[in-house]
This record gives structure tokens, C-alpha cells and sequence, in this order.
């Protein structure tokens, strides 16, 4: 949810392609349409504007999101529900807010800008603040808990599963070393730790050899993947025929689940060789991408916190009997 958040404005990612893909879903006389991912509401309030009859379900873990959004949100008040909660609770929103058939699904994924630029959330490796990377800040789990007490084990597992860190075990065996000595607590001093752990070679090339730690650490305290992994298949269940799902990931292990998820829907699942498909085995969906789309060069010179950003899509073309 790569979002640039300034003087010129709040510039949501891909904004007219994900209208041009979600618009023949929400064509019909009282469409619904679930924002995954509401952050600072771009994509939502755009879709509102488009649809006057549409009625928007986002959700967000962070309580600043629902708040911004809310107010920014207001004069289309009567057609949002707003929730605080994880994109992985998304199957309890849509069945709390009455509405378990949906027409259109979007999921923006990542970290916000205010996330990033506000220091005190600890998300970034350019600012000296707490060790955070919470989300939802109601949450007791963050970033200087998982440093302080995981285990070397546990803290190499995670650096290469969510970072795709290769010196995830000279990292964490370094963490180990100097939390040691004493707590570590701020974001500038983890940098440095990394950098140190950090063969010089490698330091030289590929930008600040924080970002990786620095990713798999937030994935951990937000349990990003399997709110995806939840959220992503919940979804596509609920989508009517014809309904639509569009997927912005921001690295490669969203857009490897996402890949996944919608491939798995758009294959036949009958054994080999019949003469005659099997209807129940039939495809449920049909991929309105070829691959992951990428940001034009026009949206990364307004926009360059975009350049990560991958798009997916797929249609809802048969349902269960």
C-alpha cells in the first residue's frame, strides 16, 4: 500500500487501471465491493466516485487508516463500512456487515506512507526511532520483542523466509551477540547491526543492507503472509459471478502467494485425458492479467514509491451448484 502522502496529495497506485479492471463488476444496480486494505482510502474514494451505487467494505488494521479514511470517506458516509481489523478477518467483516457475496475485491498490500514517514512507527531504517513495525499499535507483539527474545533460530528463519535475507544466519548470530550486551531498541542501532553482519562486498551494491531485515521483521509482527494466505482465498469465494479481484503486492512473496492463489483457481482440477471435461472440475475464475503488470513510466515519476508495485487480476466465471 505504497502510498504518496504530501503536498501534491494522496496518489493511489495504479489507480485508473485498478478502476478499469473492478468496473465491469460493479456495473450492476446495487454493487458491493471490499477494500482489503483501506490505508488512506485513495482507491476507495475513487471507486465511490465512479459508482454512485456502490457500497464499499474496507478494512484496515491500523487505527489511524480507519480514521483518516473516515473523515476522508464522509460524504459518501451512507454507502462505507469501515472496520478495524486484519485483512484476515476478512470473511467475519463481510459476514458481520451482512453482505457475504461480493462484487468486487481489492487488496493493496504492503506499508503505507504515513507507516514509513512517521518515525515513531519504527518502520524504517532512515529514521533513529523505536523498534516497532506495529500496524494495529493495540497489538503487544513488535519489532524490539521479536529481536530481543526470539531465538538465533528462530530470528535466521525469519530473515530468510520474509526477507530472502543470505546472511540471515550471520545477522541473527550478530543480533544474538549484541542484544547481549544490552537491549536492542531503536531502529538506527538494528541498522547498524545488520550492516556490520553484512559482508563489505555485498554492502556495496543492492542499496541499504537493512531493507531486508527491516522487511522480514514487519512481516513477522503484522503476520502479513497469512493474513493474505486468509483474506485472498476468502475473497475470491465471495465474489458472485462475474465478480472481480484485483491484487497490488509490493514484493516477491505476495505476489508469489497471490500467483498461487489465483492460478490455483483458473486450472481444470479433472484427471488427464478425459474426452469430456468434468463440470465439477471446471475452472472457477479467468486471469484478466497476463503476468504481473507493472506501473507505467508516467505513474513512477509522480509516484516513485510505486517502482515495487506488481498487479494481478482474475474474473469469477463459474460458481459451485
Amino acid at each position: 500500500m505504497d502510498d504518496n502522502v504530501g503536498t501534491g496529495g494522496h496518489v493511489p497506485v495504479m489507480l485508473e487501471r485498478v478502476l478499469e479492471l473492478l468496473a465491469p463488476a460493479l456495473a450492476g444496480p446495487a454493487p458491493v465491493v471490499v477494500d482489503a486494505n483501506l490505508g488512506l482510502g485513495g482507491h476507495s474514494e475513487a471507486l465511490l466516485a465512479a459508482h454512485p451505487a456502490l457500497h464499499l467494505i474496507g478494512i484496515d488494521r491500523d487505527p489511524f487508516a480507519i480514521e483518516f479514511s473516515t473523515r476522508r470517506l464522509s460524504p459518501y458516509a451512507d454507502r462505507t463500512t469501515l472496520v478495524h481489523a486484519s485483512s484476515g478477518d476478512l470473511a467475519e467483516v463481510l459476514d458481520q456487515a451482512g453482505r457475504p457475496v461480493i462484487d468486487g475485491a481489492l487488496f493493496d498490500l504492503g506499508v503505507s506512507s504515513p507507516q514509513l514517514d512517521e518515525a515513531e512507527r519504527g518502520f524504517a531504517y532512515s529514521y533513529d526511532a523505536p523498534l516497532d513495525m506495529r500496524m494495529d499499535t493495540s497489538q503487544e507483539l513488535t519489532a524490539e520483542r521479536v529481536v530481543n527474545t526470539y531465538s538465533a533460530r528462530e530470528l535466521a528463519r525469519i530473515l530468510r523466509d520474509y526477507g530472502e535475507e543470505r546472511f540471515a544466519q550471520r545477522v541473527a548470530g550478530l543480533i544474538i551477540r549484541e542484544r547481549a550486551k544490552e537491549a536492542i531498541t531503536s531502529t538506527k542501532r538494528l541498522a547498524d547491526i545488520v550492516r556490520d553482519a553484512i559482508p563489505a562486498a555485498t554492502r556495496r551494491t543492492g542499496g541499504n543492507p537493512a531493507k531486508r531485515t527491516f522487511q522480514a521483521l514487519r512481516i513477522e509482527v503484522n503476520a502479513e503472509l497469512s493474513a493474505l494466505e486468509a483474506a485472498l482465498p476468502a475473497a475470491l469465494d465471495a465474489l458472485t459471478l462475474g465478480g472481480r479481484v484485483v491484487v497490488l503486492s509490493y514484493h516477491s512473496l505476495e505476489d508469489r502467494l497471490t500467483k498461487q492463489a489465483l492460478t490455483a483457481r483458473t486450472k481444470d482440477t479433472g484427471p488427464p485425458g478425459l474426452p469430456v471435461p468434468l463440470p465439477a472440475h471446471q475452472p472457477r475464475f479467468r486471469l484478466l492479467t497476463r503476468g504481473a503488470e507493472l506501473p507505467s513510466d508516467e505513474e513512477l515519476a509522480r509516484n516513485p514509491r510505486a517502482a515495487s508495485a506488481r498487479l494481478r487480476a482474475a474474473e469469477r466465471i463459474r460458481v459451485d451448484d
